[in-house]
């Protein structure tokens, strides 16, 4: 059976990051990239069940556009060593273009501020056509010059 299209919220849609719940986990786990993208980000399932093995340290939450789940993130949050790392990020490939994504890495930035000894949040990417990494560096990543498990290494300084 196909999957149905959810409408597109408009542009100035409140953009919000909520807790994945026993009601909400398959519309979650049923977000996708597109094609192009998936060598760049697990599914959410994938991320979702390795979160619940990292409990100390995994922090996950579904991107809202109003009342509509169009992504998701998780975040490595380990305050007693005070690292902080984009572990997933994703828009559902019907929801890109319209600034969510921008607007969900805002909130994750202002939340990891809050974060005890907060001083740089890590990501990588995958280099390649279709990568995310053009998207880290417009919100002020910059690349470390390491390298992990073929993933460039970002830092942006809070």
């Amino acid at each position: 059976m196909a999957q149905s299209k959810s409408p597109i919220p408009r542009k100035d849609a409140v953009i919000t990051l909520r807790e994945v719940t026993k009601q909400t986990v398959r519309t979650v786990c049923n977000l996708k990239v597109a094609p192009q993208q998936e060598q760049f980000v697990a599914p959410n399932a994938v991320s979702i069940a390795e979160a619940y093995f990292e409990p100390d340290a995994a922090w996950f939450r579904a991107i809202y556009a109003d009342e509509t789940p169009i992504g998701f993130l998780m975040l490595h949050d380990n305050p007693v060593s005070q690292e902080y790392y984009l572990w997933r990020f994703m828009i559902d490939a019907q929801f890109q273009g319209y600034g969510f994504g921008r607007q969900a890495l805002e909130l994750l930035i202002a939340h990891v501020r809050n974060r005890p000894g907060a001083k740089a949040l890590y990501t990588s990417c995958v280099p390649g056509d279709g990568s995310p990494c053009p998207f880290y560096e417009k919100m002020g990543f910059v690349y470390t010059g390491d390298v992990d498990d073929g993933e460039l290494v970002m830092r942006l300084d809070l």
